[in-house]
């Protein structure tokens, strides 16, 4: 869609920078690596995803909470089903697309009850044929898990949230415009596969006041089932609320862009401000934070957002 006319593509960066959800490491020859997953009580389902390059070569070994260990099991073509303890475990290698040249192994788990066994699970990882040898994994958004289900040795890095890590869109992160610090929920880059720099900037995101969904401020703490949104802070009565997200903070870049192909197309300035070159354009105004040695680096972008500085003047 960034193809069609003249548009400008904003997106969040996503909320999940301390989740969690994301792990990441290196195989190598003969070697085993154990991945340790912290599944909390009354799950009720949970799945995993394993990204690696299509030419390393690797078997899949999944230990319960109880040590009861399956596998390793070896690549093939369709689901394989297994089941340990209360929980069922449907386990899928997929194949390259037309679209990607590496591999997802994907993980399915179902409890034979209400809830997947609690506890920590291992999944062990064997390669048989290491190339490349970098891996990731990635968990749901923690907004749909139980607060503590999440892998024991995270990685904070790639925690972008989809669409945010398309390269013609451009993605906001969040910071704390009060101290000028960095707002560690924000999803922080750079992309996987391109490495592309994500965020492309950031912009104020923490304890933000917009109007209440429900007409009123409410006395809520913790994060939004509907929208995914960390509800920072409450109050009774009134029409307005205080909240935290990159969903709050993806707005002002949206209405930055809006305002400078304003003054490019509609005041005549610059009739082809838009698309990429709109970017282009908020990274150069985009203003350094203190305590930071590189820029562009995978929590900020180029900065935080100024719209003064992003006019070429």
């Amino acid at each position: 869609m960034s193809n069609y006319w003249k548009s400008v593509i904003c997106v969040g960066s996503g909320n999940e920078g301390t989740s969690a959800g994301h792990t990441s490491g290196m195989l190598k020859e003969r070697e085993e690596q154990r991945v340790e997953l912290g599944v909390q009580q009354r799950e009720p389902a949970l799945n995993v995803q394993l990204w690696k390059s299509y030419v390393d070569e690797v078997d899949i070994s999944v230990i319960g909470p109880s040590g009861v260990r399956v596998g390793p099991i070896s690549e093939r073509l369709g689901t394989q089903r297994f089941r340990i303890g209360g929980t069922e475990i449907l386990l899928y290698y997929g194949k390259p697309s037309p679209y990607q040249t590496n591999q997802e192994i994907y993980f399915d788990f179902i409890p034979t009850g209400s809830y997947i066994d609690s506890g920590v699970w291992q999944i062990v990882l064997t390669p048989r044929k290491v190339v490349t040898g970098i891996y990731q994994m990635w968990l749901p958004s923690q907004s749909v898990l139980n607060q503590g289900t999440a892998f024991l040795n995270p990685v904070s890095s790639d925690t972008l949230t989809i669409p945010s890590t398309a390269s013609r869109v451009v993605t906001g992160g969040a910071y704390d415009a009060r101290s000028f610090s960095y707002a560690d929920f924000s999803g922080r880059g750079f992309t996987r596969l391109t490495n592309q720099i994500k965020p492309d900037l950031a912009a104020p995101g923490v304890n933000i006041m917009a109007p209440a969904a429900n007409g009123g401020y409410q006395s809520v703490t913790g994060t939004s089932f509907a929208t995914g949104v960390r509800v920072t802070t409450a109050k009774a009565g009134g029409g307005y609320g205080e909240y935290s997200g990159t969903s709050f903070a993806v707005p002002f870049v949206t209405g930055s862009a809006a305002l400078l192909m304003e003054w490019g197309i509609i005041r005549g300035n610059d009739p082809y401000l838009y698309g990429e070159k709109v970017k282009a354009y908020l990274r150069r105004g985009a203003r350094h934070l203190p305590g930071y040695e590189q820029w562009p680096n995978n929590q900020l972008g180029y900065g935080v957002l100024c719209v003064e500085e992003s006019l070429p003047f």
